[in-house]
C-alpha cells in the first residue's frame, strides 16, 4: 500500500484535486469495473477512446491518468496523478501499491523467439522437484505449485502482474518462472519487476507486425539484460547458438552463456560457460547429450522429448537455476521430470505411426520441430500448418516454404484467422510452398508430382489446401502409412480456434486423437 503523495513521487506526477495526500490506495487497476472500492484508477489513452473516461463511473479512490484524460473525470471529488505517460510509470507505481513483491521473490525471466514456454516449463519442474514452492507466468497460462490461475496474456497489464506477485508470495512461493514477450517490455507490462536473473533463448522472425524492425526487436529484448536498463536483471544467461544471442552476450559484462556448439566451434573471444556434446534419442523419446565446462565434472542430461534445440532449452534452464543458487547436478536431475503441454506432444493410441502437437507457428521453428522429426522417422512427414490473421504477413510464405522444403505432405489450413479473409491468408502460406514445389499447382486430389530437387535430394512435396483445420488434420493422419509421421503445427496447448471476435472450442491434441482413432477403427471393420 502507498499514499497518493508517495505514488505521486514515484511516478513523477503532480497530485491535483485533493486535500488528502495521506490517502493510502492498496489496489491498483485499469478496468474501471473491476477495480475494488478504494483503489486507483489507472486511465490509459486507448486506440478509440481514453480509459479515464470511466473512473467516473468507477469505485476508484483515485485517478492516475495523463494531461488529456484530466478533463474526462469529471467527478470533482476525485483525486488526480497528472503524468506525461501513463504506461511509462504504471509499472513502478504498481510495484509500489502492492510493496513491491518482486523485491522478496527470486523472479526468472526468459525471453526470445522460441523455447521461451519449454524453459520455462524447464525450470519450473526442476524446482518443483526440489520442493521449491513456485510460480509460473507464461503462455499456457499462470500457476502456482502447479495449480492453475486464471489469466490471459502471456504477460499480465502491470497492475494485474504486480498483484500477481503480491498473491504468489502471500501463498508461500519463492521462486516465479515468467516468459517476458517483447510487447510485455515495450509496453511497460515488467517495469516496477526485480528480475534476480534472466534468460535469453534465441531470435528469428516474429512479431514484425508489432516491431518495425528486427533490430527493434533484438533491442526491445535486450532491455532485459542490458545495465544501462531499468529493467535489467540482476544475472543474465544467454543462449549463443546463433548470431542474435552472440551479440547479446558481447554486450553484458558477465553473462553466463550456454551452446549446443563445442568450444571449439565458437570465436575465441566467446567461449561458452556450458556446452553440449552430441545427442542421441531412444526409442522412448528420451534424448541424452554430455555437458561440459564444469571442469573434470562431466554430467549427462537426460530430457523426455527430442530435438536438439530442446537441448538448448535445457541448458538454458539449467544455467537459469545454477544461478538461482542450485547445484547443476541438481539442475539436471530436476529437468529430467518435465512435460510441456503443446511442445512436441506426441498423441499415442497404439498406432504404427508418429502424431505430434506443437505449438511452431513461426518460420524458424516449422523448420526446427521438422528437421527433429526427419532425424528420428523412417517414413514420410506431413504437416498440418497455418498462419494467424491480423499479425505479420510477411512470415507467412516463408512458413510455406519451410513446411515445404521438409515435408512430403504440406496441408494449409486455417490458424485463428481472427479478422482476415482465412482464404487469403492460406494463399500467402501456399504461395511460399509453391516455391519449393517449383511451380506445382496446389494439389486437392493427391495427384502424383514430379519430383524436385532441395538442398542436394530429390524431393517430392505435395501441397494441400483445406480451410477446415478438423478435416485438414483428419487428411493429414489418413494419409499415413507405418513408419510416417504428422505433425499439427501453430497451435498447441490452444483450446480455441478465433475467427472474427468469436473462439470456438478446439484443440489440435483432441482432434489428432479423434482423427487417430477413427483411422483405427477403420481398419479394424475393414
Amino acid at each position: 500500500m502507498a499514499t497518493l503523495q508517495e505514488l505521486a513521487e514515484i511516478s513523477g506526477g503532480r497530485l491535483i484535486r485533493t486535500d488528502d495526500p495521506d490517502l493510502v490506495v492498496t489496489d491498483i487497476g485499469l478496468n474501471a469495473q473491476a477495480l475494488p472500492e478504494g483503489g486507483l484508477f489507472a486511465g490509459v489513452p486507448g486506440l478509440h477512446v481514453h480509459g479515464a473516461q470511466f473512473a467516473d463511473s468507477s469505485s476508484a479512490a483515485a485517478v492516475l491518468t495523463d494531461h488529456d484524460g484530466v478533463e474526462k473525470v469529471t467527478r470533482e471529488d476525485l483525486p488526480i496523478i497528472v503524468v506525461d505517460d501513463v504506461r511509462a510509470v504504471l509499472g513502478e507505481v504498481s510495484s509500489a501499491v502492492y510493496d513491491h513483491p518482486s523485491r522478496d521473490l527470486t523472479v526468472i525471466g526468459i525471453t526470445g523467439t522460441a523455447g521461451k514456454t519449454t524453459t520455462s516449463y524447464m525450470v519450473e519442474a526442476a524446482l518443483l522437484h526440489h520442493g521449491i514452492s513456485t510460480g509460473l507466468i507464461g503462455t499456457t497460462g499462470t500457476r502456482i505449485n502447479g495449480e492453475k490461475v486464471p489469466s490471459t496474456l502471456t504477460t499480465p497489464e502491470a497492475p494485474n502482474l504486480q498483484a500477481l506477485f503480491a498473491m504468489m508470495k502471500k501463498r508461500g512461493v519463492t521462486h516465479v518462472v515468467m516468459e517476458v514477450s517483447s510487447h510485455a517490455i515495450a509496453l511497460g507490462r515488467v517495469l516496477g519487476t526485480h528480475f534476480s536473473v534472466a534468460g535469453f533463448t534465441n531470435l528469428s522472425q516474429d512479431h514484425l507486425d508489432f516491431h518495425p524492425t528486427m533490430e527493434d526487436y533484438f533491442q526491445t529484448k535486450a532491455r532485459l539484460f542490458k545495465e544501462d536498463s531499468p529493467l535489467h536483471a540482476e544475472t543474465s544467461v544467454v543462449c549463443i547458438d546463433d548470431a542474435w544471442g552472440q551479440r547479446l552476450a558481447t554486450m553484458l559484462p558477465h553473462p553466463f552463456t550456454v551452446s549446443t556448439e563445442a568450444a571449439s566451434e565458437h570465436d575465441a573471444s566467446l567461449q561458452p560457460d556450458v556446452w553440449a556434446g552430441p545427442s542421441s534419442v531412444m526409442d522412448n523419446g528420451v534424448q541424452t547429450a554430455e555437458l561440459y565446462g564444469f571442469g573434470a565434472n562431466e554430467m549427462t542430461l537426460h530430457i523426455p522429448m527430442p530435438g536438439r534445440f530442446n537441448v538448448a532449452n535445457a541448458m538454458l534452464a539449467m544455467g537459469l537455476l545454477v544461478k538461482t543458487g542450485m547445484k547443476a547436478e541438481d539442475a539436471i536431475e530436476g529437468l529430467s521430470t518435465v512435460t510441456v503441454p503443446g511442445r512436441l506432444e506426441r498423441i499415442d493410441c497404439g498406432q504404427d505411426f508418429m502424431a505430434v502437437v506443437d505449438y511452431a507457428h513461426k518460420p524458424g521453428a516449422i523448420a526446427a520441430v521438422l528437421d527433429t522429426l526427419r532425424a528420428h522417422v523412417r517414413g514420410r512427414i506431413a504437416i498440418v500448418v497455418g498462419a494467424g490473421g491480423d499479425r505479420d504477413h510477411s512470415k507467412r510464405p516463408i512458413m510455406g516454404r519451410e513446411a515445404a522444403l521438409r515435408s512430403d505432405l504440406v496441408i494449409v489450413t486455417d490458424d485463428n484467422p481472427r479478422s482476415e479473409d482465412p482464404a487469403s491468408i492460406r494463399q500467402q502460406v501456399v504461395a511460399g510452398a509453391k516455391e519449393v514445389a517449383d511451380h506445382v499447382d496446389v494439389d486437392r486430389a493427391d495427384e502424383p508430382r514430379n519430383k524436385v530437387k532441395t538442398e542436394g535430394s530429390e524431393h517430392r512435396p505435395t501441397i494441400r489446401e483445406i480451410g477446415d483445420r478438423r478435416e485438414a488434420i483428419r487428411a493429414a493422419i489418413q494419409w499415413t502409412q507405418p513408419g510416417d509421421a504428422v505433425i499439427v503445427a501453430g497451435k498447441g496447448h490452444e483450446t480455441g480456434q478465433l475467427i472474427g471476435d468469436t473462439t470456438h472450442p478446439f484443440d489440435d491434441r483432441v482432434e489428432t486423437r479423434r482423427s487417430i482413432e477413427d483411422k483405427l477403427n477403420s481398419s479394424v471393420e475393414k
